[in-house]
């Protein structure tokens, strides 16, 4: 059985960057990352999520809230990769959206290919944009804001 790429972030590592846990952790492997730059992960969208049982029971469509979670998700792992050091003790809280669209549903099956692109930061606050695929094709993209804060905060 073959392993993960050299460089790749897998689960339990995505554990040890993000606070989030299951129903809440929506970032399954990270494949590529340079700090200050940028990040490529993927969410694998199965029937099983929780969301599915009241959007839609008859049509199951992911909620582009959570899409724009995965996002800011994967920013955060962006800001623990570039300044690990500063994030001891710290958490990255999402505080904004511009310019958000959504192309395309997502759909049980389907695998978000989510990217992350610093675009800037000045003290705790921080800017990225961001955009999710299926196959290539766009489905959701965005600006995302957030500030890194103290966990006691």
């Amino acid at each position: 059985m073959k392993g993960p790429e050299q460089g790749e972030i897998v689960s339990k590592k995505i554990m040890d960057l993000l606070p989030h846990r299951y129903p809440f952790l929506m970032v399954d492997r990270v494949l590529e990352v340079e700090p200050f730059k940028y990040l490529k992960a993927i969410k694998s969208v199965t029937i099983n999520e929780p969301f599915f049982q009241g959007h839609f029971p008859s049509y199951p469509v992911m909620p582009g809230v959570l899409i724009l979670e995965a996002l800011a998700q994967a920013g955060g792992i962006l800001v623990m990769k570039s300044i690990p050091e500063e994030m001891e003790g710290k958490l990255f809280l999402f505080t904004g959206i511009e310019k958000v669209r959504f192309k395309k549903s997502v759909f049980p099956g389907d695998q978000l290919m989510l990217e992350v692109f610093y675009e800037k930061h000045k003290l705790n606050l921080w800017k990225m944009s961001g955009k999710a695929t299926v196959n290539g094709q766009l489905v959701a993209q965005g600006i995302l804001s957030a500030a890194v804060a103290d966990k006691g905060e």
